[in-house]
Formats: C-alpha cells, sequence, structure tokens
C-alpha cells in the first residue's frame, strides 16, 4: 500500500470540478449527488459545498451526518483510469451569511442566483474521517483521525 501525503491529494483534487456527496435516506438507502468542488479550494480534511434547505440531501443530513464524498479525475495524457478517492466524513450544516461569504465562488452565481443571500440557502461541510484513494496499481489512505470527524 502506498502512501501519498494530504497535500499530495489536495493538488489532485483541486483539479476535479465536481464530487458526489452520499447520503442516508429514511428508509436506509445510500442517495449520492453531484456537487461542485469549486476547484479553487487547498484540502485540508473539510470539504465544503452549498445546497437550498429544501433538498432531500438537507433532511437526510439532519438525521444522519454520516457521508461518503467520492471523486474521480482522469489521467488524459497516460490514457489511463486516473486517479479515485473516496472520503468518509460527517457533515455539518451551517445557516450563517457570515461562513456563506468566506466560501463563496463566483461560480456559484450559477446555481444561486441571490448569492449568499439567495433564502434557505445552507453550507454543507464535511470534516473527514478517512481518505481512501486508488490511482493506477497504487493504493493507499489517509487517516484524518476521529477528532475531524467527531
Amino acid at each position: 500500500m502506498a502512501s501519498k501525503s494530504l497535500s499530495e491529494i489536495s493538488d489532485v483534487m483541486r483539479d476535479i470540478d465536481f464530487c458526489m456527496l452520499s447520503t442516508r435516506t429514511p428508509a436506509g438507502g445510500i442517495a449520492s449527488r453531484p456537487m461542485s468542488n469549486n476547484r479553487e479550494v487547498d484540502y485540508d480534511g473539510d470539504s465544503y459545498f452549498f445546497a437550498c434547505d429544501s433538498a432531500h440531501s438537507i433532511g437526510e443530513i439532519d438525521a444522519d451526518p454520516n457521508v461518503g464524498l467520492t471523486y474521480h479525475a482522469k489521467d488524459h495524457l497516460l490514457g489511463r483510469p486516473g486517479i479515485f478517492i473516496a472520503i468518509e466524513g460527517k457533515a455539518e450544516l451551517i445557516r450563517d451569511k457570515g461562513a456563506f461569504e468566506e466560501h463563496w465562488t463566483k461560480g456559484l452565481d450559477r446555481w444561486f442566483k441571490d448569492g449568499v443571500d439567495t433564502p434557505g440557502l445552507v453550507l454543507i461541510k464535511v470534516h473527514a474521517g478517512k481518505l481512501h484513494y486508488w490511482d493506477g496499481e497504487e493504493e493507499g489512505e489517509v487517516s484524518l483521525g476521529a477528532d475531524k470527524a467527531a
């Protein structure tokens, strides 16, 4: 098993535009939906996504904050599948306009026409506990500690 550093993983994630956020449904199933990775962030174990309060994901996180994130970046230059990243974490719902402003990027205006003043806007913060990656034949895990996922 190889061992990429969190910094190396962060460099890769910066180039991934979207990820999939998975939550547990009220019936016990798993629901996944695409979320913007915003590309402009340095990953430190916390991910931030915006959604509307009426989204199913918000109610699902309220009921069970355990979530998963999956990322994929294809290696076009080498013609191979590229890197796959799976993150286990706990989500926190933030409804503070100051936090919205801190994490807002211009590209979000496409989805939220009123910007940080969008009615029902919610910031989802995912604290990673464990990150697993597959990069070609290399596989590894980065543990971010129980304190990050608590």
